[in-house]
């Protein structure tokens, strides 16, 4: 699934994004792209579950 988030700029955001998605699924596998903004991440778990992690840590995920 793809996220597009808004406020994902660095490596430190990188570092929270994972944390947030992990939170939710320890296994899943993620890809981020800060230049993109663009987040990939593989999972069993539907899209929506991570928004409410995402945004709680701060980041201004959308579904794509």
């Amino acid at each position: 699934m793809h996220f597009h988030i808004d406020n994902m700029t660095c490596g430190g955001c990188v570092r929270g994004v994972t944390r947030a998605v992990h939170s939710v699924d320890p296994a899943a596998v993620i890809e981020a792209d800060p230049p993109t903004r663009k987040l990939t991440i593989r999972s069993d778990r539907p899209g929506a579950a991570f928004l409410p992690a995402l945004q709680a840590a701060g980041f201004d995920a959308h579904l794509q």
